[in-house]
């Protein structure tokens, strides 16, 4: 990856992150506007109770944000799965309509593991448009970490160009901030050894990789 490369990677993820916390932060200060004008008691607690809904959905969005794309865990190349954990149960509850099922035979990953895992489990909420269920499992296995998320329920909604990127199919002038993520991690794969890789159909979207550790 050339430095211009790693700077437009760069751009595309700050605009994604941004493009997800504007509903949240906006419905704080759409709440907050409500609220000044507002003295019924009965209308003014719904709107307490919408900020707090809000706010606590940004939270959860900027706790995956550190995971899933920032240096979160300090200096160790290890991080508590329990933590990435919490993160997508949040994610899920805020999506509503998606329960998830988890099969974690580790307590701690590799930060790349973590971070494919937090964006697989993220993709898979998002491809839920009519809620479902998402299984995810993850284990080190004969000197590699495996990790899968299958994300079923109707209509999945999974934008081929996002599954090109993961296997490492999508050009340069097609990435996004859509696709950046998907980007990310098959560079992570790569640099790892490994791979990544996902297979669709109308009620099921599966997502799976091998990343060799060390």
């Amino acid at each position: 990856m050339t430095d211009t490369d790693a700077i437009d990677l760069a751009s595309m993820l700050c605009s994604r992150l941004c493009h997800d916390m504007l509903s949240p932060v906006g419905a704080l200060s759409n709440g907050l506007e409500l609220l000044a004008g507002e003295k019924d008691p009965e209308m003014r607690q719904r709107c307490f109770e919408l900020l707090e809904q809000s706010a606590q959905i940004s939270a959860d969005k900027l706790k995956f944000f550190r995971l899933a794309y920032g240096a979160a865990g300090g200096f160790g190349d290890q991080v508590d799965v329990a933590e990435a954990r919490a993160v997508i149960d949040a994610l899920a509850r805020d999506a509503k309509r998606v329960a998830v099922n988890w099969a974690l035979a580790e307590s701690r990953l590799s930060k790349p593991a973590v971070k494919v895992l937090l964006n697989f489990a993220h993709m898979g909420i998002e491809a839920l448009v009519r809620g479902g269920t998402i299984d995810i499992g993850a284990e080190v296995r004969d000197g590699a970490t495996e990790i899968v998320v299958r994300a079923a329920g109707a209509r999945i909604a999974f934008d081929e160009t996002i599954g090109a990127a993961l296997e490492g199919n999508l050009s340069k002038d097609k990435l996004s901030s859509r696709t950046a993520p998907a980007h990310l991690l098959c560079l992570l794969a790569d640099h790892a050894g490994g791979g990544l890789q996902y297979r669709q159909t109308p009620d099921a979207l599966v997502l799976g990789a091998v990343l060799p550790n060390g």
